[in-house]
C-alpha cells in the first residue's frame, strides 16, 4: 500500500515539472526578448554612465571607467538643477494637474450621456493624441507665435500681441501638453466610472448625499487605484516627453524650457558626451521611480 502511495506520489511530481518545463517552453521567447531589448541595454546604460564615452576627441578611441565623476560634474552644472526644476514644474501642471484633472472632468461630464454626444466629445479630445508630437507642436507653434491665432485674436479686440513662446515658454509648452495628453486620462476615467455600481450612487442620493458628497466619498475611492494607475503612467509619458518641446522651443529662450530629456540630447548629441548623457538618462529613471513609489504611497494604494 505504501509503496502504491509512493509511485502516485512520484508521478505527480514528475508530471507537475513536466508542466513547469513545458511551460518554460512556451515562456522562452518572451525571456528571449526581454534579455535582447530590456536586460542587456539596461545593464549597458547603467555601466556607461560610469564611463566617459564620447564620440569624439581620446575618449572616443579610448573609453574609460571614470566612477562617479560624471555624476559629480552633472550635480554642480547649473543647467542641470536648471532643467531638473524645469522638469518638475512640466510634470505637476500637464500632467499631475493639467491631464489628470482634465481627464477626470471630462470623463465625468460625459458618464451617463448619450452615445452620440459621447462620440462627438471623445472624437474632439482623442484628436489631439492621436497626432504625432511633431505634428502637435507645429499646430501649436502656429497658434501661439507672432502671427498666430491668438495673437490675430488679441489685435482684433484691440489689445497688443504678446510674444508668446518667449514671454511664457514654459506655459505654452504645457499647455501644448494637455491639450495632447488629456485623451489618455479621460479615456482611463470613462473606463474606471463606468465600473462604479450604480446601486451604490442611488442609495447614497437616497440618504441625501449631496453630488459632491457622492463625488468625494463614493465615486473617488472607488477609482483610486484607477487614479494612481493613471498618474504613474503620464508621469514616465510626460517625463520622456522630447519631441514636443524640441520642436515647439527647443529648451529656450536660454534654458527657460530645458527639460531633462532635452538636456541629455544636447549633452550626448550635441555635445558628443555619451557618457554624460547617459547618466542624466539614470536621474531621469530615478525621478521616474520615486514620483510612481510617492504616488501609491501618498494615496495608498497597491497597483
Amino acid at each position: 500500500m505504501g509503496d502504491t502511495k509512493n509511485r502516485t506520489s512520484d508521478r505527480k511530481r514528475n508530471g507537475n515539472r513536466s508542466e513547469q518545463w513545458r511551460a518554460a517552453l512556451f515562456l522562452s521567447p518572451t525571456w528571449v526578448l526581454l534579455l535582447l531589448f530590456f536586460f542587456i541595454p539596461g545593464a549597458l546604460t547603467f555601466y556607461l554612465a560610469f564611463t566617459n564615452m564620447a564620440l569624439t576627441g581620446a575618449a572616443a578611441a579610448n573609453t574609460e571607467f571614470v566612477g562617479f565623476q560624471n555624476f559629480t560634474y552633472m550635480f554642480q552644472d547649473e543647467t542641470f538643477r536648471i532643467s531638473v526644476w524645469n522638469t518638475i514644474i512640466f510634470l505637476i501642471f500637464s500632467a499631475v494637474v493639467g491631464q489628470q484633472v482634465l481627464g477626470f472632468i471630462i470623463a465625468f461630464l460625459m458618464n451617463g450621456r448619450n452615445r452620440t454626444f459621447r462620440s462627438i466629445i471623445g472624437s474632439i479630445v482623442i484628436s489631439g493624441w492621436v497626432a504625432p508630437e511633431v505634428v502637435t507642436a507645429f499646430v501649436w507653434f502656429a497658434f501661439l507665435n507672432d502671427t498666430g491665432t491668438v495673437n490675430a485674436i488679441i489685435e482684433s479686440i484691440g489689445f497688443e500681441p504678446i510674444t508668446w513662446l518667449y514671454t511664457f515658454p514654459m506655459v505654452s509648452i504645457i499647455i501644448a501638453n494637455i491639450w495632447r495628453g488629456t485623451a489618455f486620462s479621460m479615456m482611463v476615467f470613462q473606463t474606471a466610472l463606468s465600473d462604479v455600481p450604480k446601486e451604490v450612487e442611488e442609495a447614497a442620493m437616497i440618504d441625501g448625499a449631496s453630488p459632491w458628497q457622492r463625488l468625494v466619498r463614493i465615486t473617488i475611492p472607488m477609482i483610486m487605484s484607477s487614479v494612481v494607475t493613471n498618474m504613474v503612467l503620464i508621469t514616465l509619458q510626460t517625463l520622456g516627453s522630447f519631441t514636443l518641446i524640441f520642436a515647439l522651443t527647443g529648451g529656450g529662450p536660454g534654458n527657460s524650457t530645458e527639460t531633462l530629456p532635452l538636456y541629455m540630447y544636447h549633452q550626448a548629441f550635441v555635445n558628443y558626451q555619451l557618457g554624460y548623457g547617459t547618466a542624466i538618462s539614470l536621474i531621469l529613471l530615478m525621478i521616474g521611480i520615486i514620483a510612481s513609489l510617492v504616488y501609491m504611497k501618498v494615496l495608498k494604494v497597491k497597483l
